[in-house]
C-alpha cells in the first residue's frame, strides 16, 4: 500500500502505488505553516510558498515553469496551512522525471528576485481582498480566531498588511533556512509508479536537501474567551458558523468526532441538512466539519441562511447540536456515516494528489502511519457509545462559539441567543 525510505541525507520518501492509473503526484511535505511564525512574520509562510515559484537556477521565471509543465499537461501547485505545507506536480508518469526537474529546482535553487516580491504583493493583498468578498470563506477564519485565539494557531495564514508589505528577500531566505530542512520535510510519490523509481528519483533530483530544523511552534494555549464575533457587512446572505472547541488530531477520539460531524452536518442525509435545510428551507448550504490540530481542534457547522431568519437559523443549528448530545445517535446513523467516510476516503484516493496528501500528511505530523485498512478498521471500532459520549462532552451551551458575516448589528442578541 505505501512504503518509506530514507536517504543517506535523512529524507524520508514515501511511495503509495496505485493501479490503474497514467498519473503520479510528486508532492514534498515541509512543517512550515502558519503556525511557526511570530508576531512580527505574520503570512511570512504563506508569502514564501507564492516566492517558491518565482524562478530557480535552472527554470528562472514563473514562466519558465509555467511553459515547462503546461507543454506536458502538467499540474503544479502549492498550499499553505496552519501546521504545514506543501509543494506539488501532478502529470503523466511518461513525464515525471520533468516533474522531479521542476520541482526540485524550485524548492533547492529558489532566488526570491526582490522585484518579484515587489509585484506579488499585490497578488496576495489581492487574494486577501477575494476572501474579504467571499463571506462563506471568510466566516470560516474568523471562527478559527475566535475558537483558538491571540496565538500563532489562531492566526488567519494570509498574514497582516504590514508584514506583506514590508517582509524582503533576506527574510525570505532566513525563513527558508529555519523550515525547509531534511529533517522537517517527506518527498512523496503517488500513482503510477514503484518504489524503486521513486527512490532513484529522489536521490538524483532532491539528495541536496540538507539541514536541521532550528524552530519549534509554541503550543496551543488556551481556547479564546470570546462567545461571539459579528462582521457587519451588505451581503444578500447571513453567513454563520456554529461550533464548539473539539478534539486534535492525537486525540483517541480522533475518529469519534469524524463520525459525529458527518451525522450532524457531514452529507446529503445528515441532521443538518436534513432538518435545516430540507425541512425548514433555512438555506443553500450548510455542513457541519471537524478541523484537527496536534494539540487542538474545533467542530463547527457552517450556513448561509435567508438574512430576515437569522435567529430562526441560529436557533435550529443549536437545537440539532443540543438534542445529538442529550438524545445521542442510532444505530443507522452510525452504519451510514460509517460507510460514507470510508466510500468517500475511497473514491478519493484514486486520484494521485489525495493519495500522495492522504500518506504525506500523516509522515510528517503523526506518530502513527495509517495505510486504509488500518484507517478503515480504526473508523469501524467507533461505537455509539463513544459517539454519544463525546457528544455529550462536546456539544454544550457553554462552549457554543457563533460568527456572524451579514447585515446584522446587534452583537448582544446573538450572545442572548447561546446562551438560551
Amino acid at each position: 500500500m505505501y512504503s518509506i525510505q530514507t536517504l543517506p541525507s535523512g529524507l524520508r520518501i514515501l511511495t503509495a502505488p496505485s493501479d490503474g492509473t497514467k498519473a503520479v503526484t510528486v508532492n514534498i511535505f515541509v512543517g512550515a505553516g502558519s503556525r511557526y511564525e511570530e508576531e512580527s512574520e505574520r503570512g511570512i509562510s504563506h508569502f514564501l510558498e507564492h516566492m517558491f515559484f518565482k524562478g530557480g537556477k535552472k527554470y528562472t521565471s514563473t514562466k519558465d515553469v509555467s511553459i515547462t509543465l503546461d507543454g506536458v499537461g502538467g499540474e503544479f501547485n502549492a498550499f499553505t496551512g496552519k501546521e504545514y505545507a506543501g509543494y506539488y506536480v501532478k502529470i503523466a508518469s511518461a513525464h515525471l522525471d520533468l516533474a522531479c526537474d521542476v520541482l526540485s529546482d524550485m524548492l533547492l535553487y529558489a532566488t526570491f528576485p526582490q522585484e518579484e516580491i515587489e509585484k506579488e504583493r499585490g497578488v496576495i493583498m489581492e487574494e486577501e481582498r477575494m476572501y474579504q468578498d467571499t463571506p462563506m470563506y471568510r466566516a470560516g477564519w474568523d471562527f478559527e480566531i475566535l475558537l483558538l485565539g491571540d496565538q500563532p494557531l489562531g492566526w488567519d495564514t494570509i498574514g497582516t498588511e504590514k508584514v506583506i508589505r514590508s517582509v524582503r528577500q533576506k527574510d525570505f531566505q532566513l525563513h527558508k533556512d529555519l523550515l525547509y530542512t531534511v529533517d522537517n520535510a517527506v518527498l512523496v510519490f503517488a500513482g503510477n509508479i514503484q518504489e524503486k523509481t521513486a527512490l532513484t528519483l529522489a536521490k538524483q533530483y532532491f539528495a541536496p536537501i540538507d539541514g536541521k530544523r532550528r524552530r519549534d511552534f509554541l503550543p496551543f494555549k488556551n481556547f479564546g474567551t470570546d462567545h461571539v464575533y459579528l462582521r457587519t457587512k451588505h451581503t444578500e446572505q447571513s453567513h454563520i458558523v456554529l461550533g464548539v472547541p473539539g478534539v486534535s488530531a492525537m486525540d483517541p477520539n480522533y475518529f469519534t468526532q469524524k463520525i459525529l460531524a458527518i451525522i450532524l452536518g457531514g452529507n446529503m442525509s445528515s441532521r443538518m441538512f436534513l432538518n435545516v435545510r430540507e425541512a425548514r428551507g433555512l438555506c443553500y448550504y450548510i455542513a457541519t466539519d471537524v478541523d484537527n490540530y496536534l494539540d487542538a481542534g474545533s467542530l463547527s457547522t457552517s450556513a448561509g441562511v435567508d438574512t430576515s431568519r437569522l435567529e430562526e437559523a441560529i436557533k435550529a443549528i443549536k437545537h440539532e447540536y443540543l438534542s445529538c448530545a442529550q438524545s445521542g445517535i442510532t444505530d443507522e446513523e452510525l452504519k451510514r456515516a460509517k460507510e460514507y467516510l470510508k466510500g468517500k476516503i475511497t473514491l478519493n484516493l484514486e486520484d494521485s494528489e489525495e493519495r500522495a496528501h492522504f500518506f504525506g500528511k500523516q509522515v510528517l505530523l503523526y506518530q502513527t502511519v495509517r495505510d486504509i485498512p488500518e484507517y478503515f478498521a480504526e473508523v469501524d471500532r467507533v461505537s455509539a457509545e463513544q459517539v454519544n459520549a463525546l457528544a455529550k462532552k462536546l456539544l454544550r451551551v457553554e462552549e457554543l462559539r457563533l460568527v456572524v458575516i451579514g447585515k446584522e448589528k446587534d452583537q448582544q442578541k446573538l450572545e442572548n441567543l447561546l446562551k438560551e
